[in-house]
């Protein structure tokens, strides 16, 4: 998952100065597998059920007492990546994605799963194919999913049934928009659709820039002149702030994707378009109004065949753990299909971990929970081309993320002006001529604008 020619190695703040710091840091010791196994993750549901069960590993393994550090994504992404990046140390296990694995791994901070994976029994073969190959480098394992997942629209079947609405099996956004006009209902709390608004590369840059894509924008050409005035791309930004502001939930430019969730599964909205992942808490009966009542397809398109992206909450043991058995011996216990087992016995199957293991969708149990939503998950995440997502060639893999180092920076940046006009605060106009400003600067700074 290298980027094929990429604006030199100019890197966010926190990155720039770790290169420095890594090339003059020792990396960290194996270590005995005993100790303290420091886990910085992410509060999502199905990463909090880690922690619930995290006493039964504790339990299998008495030498080794485990510990987590739970942040809100945005924060988790901030905290991670400078103490990996100043090589502090302070973790054992780090929760990543599929942006984040290859860029690190080259970077050296990383350390290579590979002879820990060959063990038989953690079956690495039966990890999905797309998301392993997503958390590799140079055909080199640094990462095993937790979930894998792509993004898919949510919908109320009995609020679509209601209205005398159907919802066709690869909706067009243009549908999508006409459904949440009609559907809107702010007197009784219902919301057209939940779109993400908070700020963040990783939060509303996620489902904003599937849809640009689809639309047939873009945010660089193959020689790295930025896009982001183009007008297929201001018509997509436009089109989402436009969406979410007519007929998304109250508060949007703070909404993120923990936000959209609990609307969502509160009764409080009749779409949503997110991460797949989604699913399997609105299909908790205990903690869900609506399992049972959602329905479940493909990520709406304009121009393009297919919309979905691809990204997987990963586990990872930095090179600056001094204690890597142990940590292996954790992030295998949590991507197991032992896991997987384990949370369907304990917390209910639908909250099983879903997009990571082919086994898990042979499991009978898992297969009649999930069965709402299990294949359309698969399907998504079969369909992404990570290669070409949009219409047009790009110089890097990904489709809701650039994968340059600098895009962490980049997209922090864009998506607050994004924000801001999703909040009113300016036009989109005039947010994507800022954006365009500061896309330009990104690719002067590497120094391969107009090659």
């Amino acid at each position: 998952m290298r980027s094929k020619s990429r604006p030199g190695i100019a890197l966010a703040a926190a990155l720039a100065v770790a290169m420095f710091a890594s090339a003059c840091a020792g990396a960290g010791a194996g270590g005995d597998e005993e100790g303290t196994v420091t886990i910085a993750t992410v509060a999502n549901p199905q990463m909090q059920d880690i922690e619930k069960l995290s006493t039964v590993f504790e339990k299998q393994n008495p030498g080794i007492d485990v510990e987590f550090v739970t942040l809100p994504e945005n924060e988790l992404r901030d905290k991670v990546t400078q103490d990996i990046a100043t090589q502090s140390g302070q973790f054992d296990v780090v929760t990543i994605g599929t942006y984040e694995t290859p860029i690190w791994a080259e970077n050296g901070w990383l350390t290579s799963l590979d002879d820990y994976a060959s063990d038989p029994a953690y079956d690495v073969n039966d990890l999905l194919p797309p998301v392993r190959e997503a958390l590799s480098y140079e055909d080199s394992l640094y990462a095993v999913p937790f979930y894998g997942e792509s993004s898919f629209l949510m919908y109320r079947k009995d609020l679509f049934a209601k209205a005398g609405l159907e919802m066709p099996a690869h909706p067009t956004w243009q549908q999508v928009a006409g459904f949440a006009e009609k559907l809107d209902d702010p007197k009784h709390d219902v919301a057209g659709i939940c779109l993400r608004g908070l700020p963040g590369w990783g939060e509303l840059l996620a489902p904003l820039n599937s849809i640009i894509l689809t639309f047939g924008g873009q945010w660089y050409d193959q020689n790295w002149h930025a896009k982001l005035t183009s007008p297929a791309t201001e018509r997509a930004v436009k089109f989402y702030v436009d969406l979410v502001r007519k007929y998304g939930e109250p508060g949007a430019p703070s909404s993120g994707f923990s936000e959209c969730l609990t609307a969502t599964g509160q009764g409080n909205a009749a779409m949503w378009y997110d991460a797949t992942v989604g699913a399997s808490s609105l299909e908790d009966a205990s903690s869900s109004r609506v399992a049972g009542k959602m329905g479940y397809v493909a990520a709406p398109t304009v121009k393009t065949e297919h919309a979905g992206w691809l990204w997987a909450w990963s586990l990872a043991i930095p090179q600056t753990s001094q204690n890597k058995d142990a940590a292996w011996k954790f992030v295998s216990w949590a991507t197991s299909k032992e896991y997987h087992k384990l949370v369907g016995e304990k917390l209910g199957w639908a909250r099983v971990p879903p997009g990571a293991r082919a086994s898990t969708y042979r499991i009978p149990e898992y297969q009649q929970a999930a069965k709402a939503f299990a294949q359309p998950t698969l399907d998504a995440i079969q369909h992404v081309d990570v290669h070409q997502p949009g219409l047009h060639e790009q110089p890097w893999t990904g489709v809701q993320y650039i994968g340059i180092p600098e895009f962490q920076d980049l997209g922090t940046k864009v998506s607050q002006e994004i924000s801001a006009a999703i909040a009113g605060r300016q036009s989109v106009h005039e947010a994507l001529v800022k954006a365009q400003r500061l896309a330009e600067e990104t690719a002067k700074q590497g120094g391969c604008q107009g090659k």
